[in-house]
């Protein structure tokens, strides 16, 4: 017997439904027939979720908020109804809900009190970036979300990143792009990477090169951006201890902490974290001056 392609939504279920992340006609019949049966919509933005039920045809009674703000004290409630029978789906503002987006708190409390939850794939942001960006070159690659905007988280983070040998994807605000590039190649100035920008939409721009070249390039400030980062082959050019010495100095300038100016350099130079975090002390040290 060949199984039904499309069907509504079944009693006692979380459905995590991925929207389009920019064109319309990426939402599959399946999304749409979960949409059109589920007792309850869960919308991070109810108002961008409401928009796309007018262009179904579905008028939808129940949309409700359910965000970041919004998540840990709703949990509950979301699982009394999913228990009495209701069917629910979740979506986030455009793309695969839990990406960098609410809802991984709601799952995970689901999966341990044994209700169900299904999964319905459609549009990732992160997926058709490496589609389109031609980075991908062994199929391994690593997500880091969106990079924390200041202080030590971000330096922790981009060291992290730049750390990472097989591909790396970011998301990114656009008018923070140009910061966040400009960052990335000051430690890796000749990785390859792509900025990527109005996926699936009629301006789709892929703009690709070393971090140094795309540094000195603008991103105009529209939208999100997916930041795609080149796997790294161990053949980079060998850095003097001449070099190594004048980004400590500019980092100590900075006030950056020890740890986190090693690890950025340590993949930078391709040196060991040790031996930088060496240098970066003595170089401290000498700053400061006879006692």
């Amino acid at each position: 017997m060949t199984p039904r392609l499309n069907m509504g939504a079944v009693a006692g279920v979380l459905y995590v439904v991925a929207t389009p992340i920019g064109n319309l006609g990426d939402l599959s019949p399946r999304a749409i027939d979960i949409l059109k049966s589920a007792t309850r919509l869960l919308a991070e933005d109810t108002r961008r979720t409401r928009s796309l039920l007018s262009h179904l045809g579905i008028e939808h009674p129940r949309v409700e908020r359910f965000d970041a703000h919004t998540e840990d004290g709703r949990a509950d409630t979301i699982l009394d109804a999913l228990a009495a029978g209701e069917s629910i789906a979740l979506v986030s503002d455009a793309g695969t809900p839990l990406v960098s987006d609410p809802g991984a708190g709601l799952v995970a409390l689901c999966r341990a009190r044994g209700q169900k939850v299904v999964p319905v794939p459609g549009a990732s942001a992160v997926l058709t970036a490496l589609m389109g960006c031609g980075l991908l070159q062994s199929g391994r690659f690593h997500f880091f979300g969106f990079v924390p905007r200041s202080g030590v988280a971000r330096a922790d983070a981009l060291a992290r990143i730049v750390n990472e040998l097989d591909a790396v994807v970011l998301f990114e605000s656009a008018d923070r792009t140009d910061a966040t590039i400009a960052e990335l190649a000051a430690l890796q100035p000749n990785r390859v990477a792509s900025i990527a920008r109005e996926l699936t939409k009629v301006y789709e721009e892929f703009r690709s090169g070393s971090l140094e070249e795309l540094a000195k390039q603008t991103t105009t400030p529209l939208g999100e951006v997916v930041i795609v980062l080149g796997e790294v082959t161990l053949e980079d050019e060998a850095i003097t201890n001449e070099a190594l010495d004048a980004r400590i100095d500019a980092a100590l300038e900075r006030g950056e902490h020890a740890k986190t100016i090693a690890s950025q350099l340590a993949a930078w130079s391709s040196r060991p974290r040790r031996d930088v975090y060496e240098r970066v002390v003595g170089r401290k040290l000498a700053r400061r001056g006879p006692s």
